[in-house]
């Protein structure tokens, strides 16, 4: 990764943060206590003992750096397709990583014309040596307008998902409104 790339995934992270906030612990969030987006159980996970109001904002894009952008895989897509990148990384840290992943997956299920242009995918949440063969495919075959049409598709699940999740837990109506506002292009 170059060093251009490397200010691409800084401005990216940043942005992140700032969407996210500083401190929350909202009484409707499941996730609890979070600084600067990361939850409680994943700064204890990364080892982080102190209170999560002091949670320092270098640990905090360390975390997003490691455990969103490059262990999932979306580095890798950023070579291919670096705005999908970015929204698989969104995604994945509003959804879970893995949860991208497969959105990602299923997208280029359901675009790979009937399996002619390349295998279906099993949509496990993991990005793999398959999984970025037939992005290849794709973008081969569909060329840069491709990108464009595979990030409406993961977005479109995005957003099913978000209106699923408020359907089904009446207390997440509390974050369906900035999660499409803020979360969907």
């Amino acid at each position: 990764m170059g060093q251009g790339d490397e200010a691409r995934v800084d401005a990216m992270i940043a942005q992140v943060i700032a969407r996210e906030g500083d401190y929350s612990d909202h009484p409707a969030d499941r996730g609890g206590a979070t600084r600067f987006g990361i939850t409680e159980a994943v700064a204890r996970a990364d080892g982080y003992a102190g209170p999560m109001r002091r949670l320092p904002l270098g640990r905090a894009e360390a975390i997003y750096r490691r455990l969103y952008w490059t262990a999932p895989g979306f580095d890798q897509v950023a070579a291919r397709a670096p705005r999908l990148a970015e929204e698989l990384f969104d995604t994945g840290v509003n959804m879970g990583p893995n949860v991208a992943a497969a959105f990602l997956q299923r997208a280029l299920n359901a675009l790979n014309r009937g399996a002619r242009d390349y295998p279906d995918l099993t949509a496990d949440g993991r990005i793999g040596a398959v999984t970025l063969a037939a992005l290849d495919a794709f973008l081969r075959h569909r060329g840069a307008a491709g990108e464009v049409v595979l990030l409406k598709a993961v977005e479109a699940l995005q957003g099913e998902r978000y209106l699923t999740l408020a359907e089904r837990r009446p207390a997440n109506e509390a974050f369906l409104y900035g999660w499409l506002a803020d979360r969907l292009s």
